[in-house]
């Protein structure tokens, strides 16, 4: 499979809420309803507010196997204003938003090139500082991919209804 990785626009939006649908899918097939819920975050108005509105603000990628578009991420400036409370990192720094991948190519390395372009863009920015945050509950399976992706555990905090989450960092 030939992965390539290409900037993403608004005519992507349909495609990467199909992807988080797509990861809903798979998560409530596991029985992890924590992170996402249970219904397609396309049927979510702040949902797809926020893609819009990280789009915006930074940089879509999209990673394609063999042409398909199957992985996504959003690179921006900071953090959402969701993590406010949390002090700044006093530097500048690149922030991961939406990650995320059809499901159906799971197992593929899309996300870890997707974490690797990243980490190269904000390189080329001249910024050393990668961060992300992530769903921290359940088995703690998505802060351990994370961090076999070369990034460390920094502060915890709590979301919305008490929802577990995680930030990470990583220095480029």
């Amino acid at each position: 499979m030939k992965i390539t990785i290409r900037e993403g626009g608004p005519d992507d939006i349909p495609v990467i809420l199909s992807m988080l649908d797509s990861c809903v899918e798979w998560l409530v097939a596991q029985g992890r309803t924590g992170q996402w819920g249970t219904k397609p975050l396309s049927e979510h108005q702040k949902t797809v507010e926020s893609v819009a509105g990280y789009m915006d603000e930074g940089d879509v990628y999209i990673a394609e196997a063999d042409g398909v578009p199957a992985a996504t991420l959003t690179l921006t400036d900071s953090p959402g204003a969701y993590l406010s409370q949390l002090a700044p990192p006093g530097e500048p720094e690149r922030y991961i938003h939406w990650l995320a991948s059809d499901r159906r190519f799971k197992g593929h390395g899309l996300g870890s090139a997707l974490l690797a372009h990243a980490a190269e863009e904000t390189r080329r920015a001249g910024v050393s500082l990668l961060r992300v945050d992530c769903y921290a509950g359940d088995d703690g399976k998505l802060v351990r991919y994370y961090e076999s992706n070369g990034f460390t555990r920094t502060e915890a905090y709590t979301g919305k209804d008490g929802w577990p989450g995680r930030v990470l960092a990583r220095r480029v």
